[in-house]
């Protein structure tokens, strides 16, 4: 590889706080979004792409991002979902059998500002102090306060909605129109994982934006309903809430996952907040309180369900617990055909120690179409 000369730049913090670095190859420019770090040791492609990131500044923990390329088999969405990349050593060069580009021409593709020689375990143990806040990333190392005005009119993340930003326009079919069950699938961030999932398991899906009524979902005469993953802060999704509500009132077979176990919550009058900084990565340890076993867990949310509401409601039982900081991991209706997990048990990336959930959704539909015959 020839020697490149590269851009300094900085990455600033609401608080003014100030890290440094160099642009990754010849991208210029400023982008602005709430900073937020990723744990995991791989799968930086399907991070990038994964729409429950979208405005959002991300910090790969792990300390060579690129080294292994990209390949169009491995994105969550139709384009990048993050707002900017921040990484210790930017790897130009790759190394994968299967690969089928680098990764510079892949953030270059989505027009997408990076930057390296970050001393990014400083900038993490920051944020974890202080947990995740607005900042902007920019080659304009000269216009400092200019850039402070420009970010304190950034919206913070809390009360944003975001769901209408990455959520498909029309609906669309997933999987085999011929297999057994049909789902239909409230898009509010989804992840083309998910629906990989739920269609390997003799499900053809329908995929409704964030915005479409009950009535638009029945319409399609399913089997089950799902509420994907997503982005933002799950309050403001008065439609989605009203959704649930919907097909809770009728105990039809409904799975949350992530923002949409959120909404479930809310669904039932147990409230949310913002967390300090959130959960990011693929080794979150979980423990499933009905079996009593462990799971390693995929994670991506910056919001969580107050476990005091949910223990406190008569009509839920706290199903799951993350084992670092005891938050509500999973929920379940005791007299309805509901239940939701805060994790991505398609964790892609990440373990699958979780995936048995499709099943047990597949497994409630089944009882479900039984009940009815």
């Amino acid at each position: 590889m020839k020697y490149q000369k590269r851009q300094k730049a900085i990455i600033l913090l609401a608080d003014g706080t100030i890290f440094y670095g160099k642009a990754v190859g010849n991208k210029q420019g400023t982008a602005f979004g709430e900073v937020c770090f990723n744990t995991g040791m791989t799968g930086y492609q399907e991070i990038f792409t994964d729409p429950s990131y979208y405005g959002q500044l991300m910090v790969a923990t792990n300390a060579h991002i690129g080294n292994y390329g990209t390949n169009a088999d491995e994105v969550e969405s139709d384009s990048i979902k993050i707002a900017g990349l921040i990484v210790k050593n930017f790897s130009y060069e790759y190394s994968r059998i299967d690969s089928e580009g680098s990764l510079e021409d892949f953030l270059d593709q989505n027009n997408l500002l990076a930057i390296s020689d970050v001393d990014t375990r400083a900038l993490v143990s920051y944020i974890r102090d202080n947990g995740a806040m607005n900042a902007v990333i920019s080659t304009e190392v000269d216009n400092i306060e200019g850039l402070k005005k420009q970010l304190a009119e950034v919206p913070n993340m809390e009360g944003l909605e975001l769901a209408s930003k990455v959520s498909t326009k029309e609906p669309y079919y997933f999987g085999d129109e011929n297999a057994t069950f049909r789902v239909a699938a409230l898009d509010i961030g989804i992840k083309r994982n998910i629906l990989r999932n739920i269609a390997s398991r003799d499900t053809y899906i329908k995929v409704f934006p964030y915005n479409s009524r009950f009535e638009d979902l029945e319409a399609f005469n399913p089997d089950g309903y799902f509420l994907s993953n997503g982005p933002g802060d799950p309050e403001p999704l008065i439609e989605a809430q009203a959704v649930a509500k919907e097909i809770i009132r009728r105990d039809l077979p409904l799975f949350g996952i992530c923002l949409g176990h959120q909404v479930i919550a809310l669904a039932n009058g147990v409230s949310t907040y913002k967390m300090h900084n959130g959960h990011r990565g693929i080794n979150h340890p979980v423990k499933n309180l009905i079996t009593g076993k462990g799971e390693i867990t995929s994670q991506n949310h910056g919001f969580a369900v107050n476990r005091e509401d949910a223990e406190a409601n008569s009509e839920l039982e706290v199903t799951h617990l993350h084992l670092n900081d005891h938050t509500v991991a999973g929920l379940a209706m005791k007299d309805k055909n509901c239940f939701s997990v805060q994790y991505h048990p398609e964790a892609s990336p990440g373990p699958h120690d979780s995936s048995y959930l499709f099943d047990q959704f597949i497994e409630n539909i089944k009882k479900s179409k039984l009940s009815t015959v």
